[in-house]
């Protein structure tokens, strides 16, 4: 068998069960959802399609999990030795990430082995965070008690929401956060994307995890609503839409649940007059086709100065226009296709919109004349474009860049703060005073300078539609806290003893 055919093959040991309470079980429906190879178009996995039903049994293992097992008692130390353990499986999984990976939603499988291997980091770092966060702290009171203490405990049972672009990552800063706090957790993998999901339910059952602390479903949007709406559920942890959030924080707002909602955005680049243009193109291209523009803080907004526009655009088109698309496990390739037909024909509608609105396409625009089948669209630059248009204002999630002309920087401010997103954006510019300056005013969850630039490590979300809470750091601890005020006639004993152990110290 060769290599390639080899790439298509499944590692899941039971991709027709659900991961309950400890166990892999059979949907009560007996029905499966198929997943689609983007660049192939041929049936990659059949997966369980799980119901209201299996929701319910999900949720009441981890209620049941929270409320009466060990899990929320332990220490936060042991909880982060199990962080630990999972982290040192991902490593040892993460050949069957990356594969699975272009299978379900076209990334390059260079780039899917590459982030794949740094998934295990953020669960090392919760695990760190068990001996350095304060999850309890004495403060001073003015209420007549001798001792006053914040403490910080587990919200509860956490329903947590993956989409198919990056699961793996996005599984791990809601799941490694959770843990640590104590949270019990289902999580409901993408129906387009569910290996990852599974693959971390393979991993739970191997490191042992308490029953019912990490459940796993494989389902459509009928049941995300019904995990959504179930009152054992705390807290909803969701990536997505802007418009799926918005109906999430309704729903979960009429039981006072807790959210956080990592959404879309539109996220901007301002090149400043001192940067050259060039250099910004060869920047902004370098992460155009990343996961083929499925990123929702992806640079698709080129806010450059009016005199300076049709070079920077000229620049950037060249570079895109020599992208090669194709097959994502051929090492040659560039960009592969996008994740279904249907996010095929939302990009394509878009391009549509912009054609019809008059903006001129600098390059691409259709689907590459060399591959016959597959969910291909060629990287795409639209230049000339009104800010208040449709391709300036709405996600495409694809790979679909627009440049927008600004009179002088208070413009360019303007514009890019313009929008009804506020995820990521990044000013270019030689002058760090001037950066910083700029970074200051966007209205923008992360401001980078001189490129795309994340950081996890610190946090990530976004202002506006683009969110609400944040993923990733000590940030991304607390939404899985409730804070309690306690009000003591006296010191316990643990507290006065580690007052003691710091005085010698």
């Amino acid at each position: 068998m060769s290599a390639t055919s080899m790439n298509h093959i499944s590692s899941l040991k039971y991709p027709d069960r659900l991961f309950i309470d400890g166990a892999w079980v059979a949907a009560s429906s007996n029905q499966s959802l198929d997943v689609i190879a983007p660049a192939t178009e041929q049936k990659y996995l059949s997966v369980a399609a799980a119901s209201s039903a299996d929701i319910n049994r999900a949720v009441a293992a981890a209620r049941v999990a929270f409320d009466k097992g060990p899990w929320p008692r332990m220490s936060h130390a042991e909880r982060g030795r199990y962080l630990m353990a999972i982290a040192e499986e991902l490593d040892r999984r993460k050949q069957d990430v990356a594969r699975a990976w272009p299978n379900e939603m076209g990334i390059l499988h260079s780039m899917a082995t590459a982030y794949a291997g740094g998934v295990s980091g953020m669960y090392k770092f919760y695990a760190s965070l068990a001996g350095q966060f304060a999850f309890e702290e004495k403060r001073r009171t003015f209420s007549g008690a001798k001792v006053g203490l914040l403490v910080r405990e587990p919200v509860g049972v956490v329903g947590a929401i993956i989409p198919w672009n990056g699961p793996i990552a996005l599984i791990g800063f809601k799941v490694a956060p959770a843990l640590l706090a104590g949270c019990t957790v289902v999580i409901k993998g993408s129906p387009e994307a569910p290996s990852h999901a599974l693959i971390m339910a393979e991993i739970a059952e191997k490191v042992g995890l308490p029953p019912g602390v990490l459940n796993v479903v494989t389902a459509d949007r009928e049941a995300s609503e019904a995990l959504v709406r179930h009152p054992g559920i705390d807290k909803i942890a969701f990536t997505g839409s802007s418009a799926t959030g918005k109906r999430i924080a309704s729903i979960l707002g009429e039981r006072m649940a807790r959210y956080t909602l990592e959404l879309g955005g539109k996220s901007a680049a301002v090149v400043l007059d001192d940067y050259d243009v060039e250099q910004a193109a060869q920047s902004i291209a370098a992460n155009a086709c990343d996961m083929t523009g499925q990123v929702c803080a992806s640079l698709t907004r080129m806010i450059v100065s009016r005199s300076r526009h049709d070079a920077f655009v000229e620049a950037l088109s060249s570079k895109l226009s020599k992208v090669v698309v194709g097959d994502p496990f051929d090492p040659t390739t560039q960009m592969g296709p996008l994740a279904t037909a249907r996010q095929r024909d939302i990009v394509e509608r878009y391009i549509a919109k912009g054609k019809e609105a008059g903006f001129k396409i600098a390059t691409g625009g259709r689907r590459p004349s060399h591959l016959s089948r597959g969910f291909f669209v060629e990287p795409t630059v639209f230049a000339g474009v009104d800010n208040r248009s449709a391709i300036a204002q709405e996600e495409i999630f694809g790979p679909v860049i627009v440049a927008i002309a600004a009179d002088n920087d208070e413009h360019a401010i303007e514009l890019a703060n313009d929008s009804p997103y506020g995820l990521n954006a990044t000013v270019f510019t030689n002058d760090v005073e001037r950066a910083y300056s700029v970074a200051r005013r966007l209205r923008s969850g992360t401001v980078g300078h001189n490129g795309l630039r994340l950081d996890f490590s610190i946090a990530f979300g976004g202002f506006k539609q683009s969110g609400v809470g944040r993923e990733g750091g000590v940030e991304g601890l607390m939404p899985y806290l409730e804070t309690k005020t306690v009000l003591l006639d006296g010191l316990p004993a643990h507290i006065a003893a580690a007052e003691a152990s710091r005085a010698k110290a």
